[in-house]
């Protein structure tokens, strides 16, 4: 479902560097996608390190992409292995609030976060430990190879 607000907010946001609340979204099958057209451009990120720098940079270059393609790209960001910890409501590792709010900064605007089932296992987690906006899939790389099938671009560093 698309923001009401636009992306167009979401840069003036993001220009005058203000936080928002923690957003709230409701779970998805985890190969559908938030928008209702279909946008140009799809592309789906990896984020599996709990490096707050890695992180940062991660989320510095989805914004950059909302910015330059508005409504028309189609962002996930697929999250597993210690990047789980970026969804959680109580974090096991060192991760700032700060990067917890950008995440949620950018699902407000459209960013699809889909946590890894097997992850979710591995760390004792269930969907109450998430963060409202993520999405937990059944298997991380099976939904990164599935967006892939569905023409995403793939983007790891």
């Amino acid at each position: 479902m698309k923001n009401p607000f636009g992306r167009r907010r979401f840069m003036q946001w993001l220009a005058a560097g203000s936080g928002l609340a923690l957003a709230s979204r409701g779970s998805a099958h985890h190969t559908e996608t938030h928008f209702e057209d279909d946008s140009t451009h799809h592309i789906v990120y990896q984020l599996n390190k709990a490096d707050p720098k890695y992180i940062s940079h991660v989320l510095f270059s989805v914004g950059e992409l909302l910015r330059k393609y508005g409504d028309d790209i189609e962002i996930v960001v697929a999250v597993f292995g210690e990047g789980i910890h970026l969804l959680g409501k109580r974090p096991k590792r060192a991760i700032p609030y700060e990067l917890q709010e950008r995440a949620a900064s950018l699902a407000a605007y459209g960013v699809s976060f889909h946590a890894c089932g097997n992850t979710l296992k591995a760390v004792r987690w269930t969907r109450e430990d998430l963060l409202d906006f993520a999405e937990p899939v059944p298997i991380g790389v099976e939904d990164i190879m599935l967006l892939q099938e569905k023409g995403f671009s793939y983007i790891s560093w």
